[in-house]
């Protein structure tokens, strides 16, 4: 067995300018030491600017990729670093985060840092603390503050991409208004105004969009025809999947095309169920066939939701004929 790095030869490399970054070494940064972290803050100011991206552009892959990393304590302590690349990536290594005391800094950081990038990494993370307040898993009043400034930001005199990014982190939100600043949005020329309406129409767990989502399904703008894919995966919209179906053999833009099949494994259904397989048995890119694995293990779990939200209804709620089906299908079982 070779024996393991150091984390001094780690450092050493990352201030070797002249030679890539060895990605073996990522997983040194997930969990990091107290005694590693300080070693590494101390060399942060010699290691060149574009290295540092690199670094951390590489930690993001592999946080999307595996789920047993983290890199929280990296990600705080470089929340106030003076390169506004930095701070952006790290409010994204803390994405899997949810503790409360962050929140207050990303409101600040929304609020008063003076680079856009940051800003549009907060008004995105703090959707994930309109979430939790809604899930009762937030103090109220840490709550009240993310979405008061969330609302300042998209009624106010910003930049429209951070005014665009705080209303699809509204989305969320169970507040009244928000309906009417979504409906206001989604019928803006701007396509995407009407994207954004679209984001914060899958995030908002409302049937009340079916119309407008479905009705953009196949619009020409690529930049609509994506939120309207997504957010048809995300309200598990039934009446989308033929069109979802359909559209996947004529989506020419690979990326809607990754997010047709995704949302598909969102809505369900066993004609989803068949024609994912089918597409594995007839794939010959390794990548695809593991894209599509992970879907199909994705319908697995909606499914599998479906079969608890059933078991989970209250009697009370159930008419006699409701009653009546549940005892035929568990007879067939």
């Amino acid at each position: 067995m070779a024996p393991k790095t150091s984390f001094q030869t780690v450092l050493d490399s990352l201030l070797e300018s002249k030679k890539a970054f060895p990605r073996r070494y990522f997983q040194y940064f997930s969990d990091i030491e107290p005694a590693a972290l300080k070693s590494l803050l101390e060399v942060w100011p010699r290691v060149q600017p574009t290295r540092k991206l690199l670094l951390l552009d590489g930690l993001l892959s592999l946080l999307d990729s595996d789920s047993l990393v983290s890199f929280d304590d990296l990600g705080r302590a470089l929340l106030t670093d003076s390169d506004p690349g930095v701070r952006a990536r790290a409010i994204r290594l803390l994405a899997e985060t949810n503790d409360p005391k962050l929140a207050p800094i990303y409101i600040d950081i929304l609020k008063n840092d003076r680079e856009l990038e940051p800003r549009l990494e907060a008004a995105t993370l703090l959707g994930e603390y309109v979430l939790l307040g809604v899930l009762d898993e937030l103090p109220k009043k840490i709550w009240r503050d993310v979405e008061n400034i969330l609302f300042a930001i998209e009624s106010g005199e910003d930049t429209p991409a951070l005014r665009r990014r705080a209303l699809e982190s509204l989305g969320y939100s169970e507040r009244p208004e928000v309906v009417t600043i979504i409906e206001s949005a989604f019928h803006r020329d701007d396509p995407q105004w009407k994207a954004s309406a679209l984001a914060a129409m899958g995030r908002s767990s409302d049937e009340r969009w079916e119309d407008y989502v479905v009705s953009t399904l196949l619009d020409e703008d690529p930049r609509i025809r994506l939120a309207a894919v997504e957010a048809a995966g995300e309200l598990r919209l039934t009446e989308a999947r033929p069109i979802l179906l359909k559209m996947f053999e004529d989506e020419d833009d690979d990326g809607i095309a990754s997010a047709i099949i995704w949302s598909l494994s969102q809505v369900g259904g066993e004609e989803v169920r068949i024609y994912l397989m089918n597409l594995i048995d007839k794939a010959e890119d390794d990548d695809l066939v593991e894209y599509l694995e992970d879907a199909l293990e994705n319908l697995e779990f909606t499914e599998g939701l479906d079969q608890f939200e059933l078991l989970a209804l209250d009697p009370d709620d159930l008419d006699l004929n409701e009653i009546d089906e549940l005892d035929e299908m568990e007879d067939e079982e």
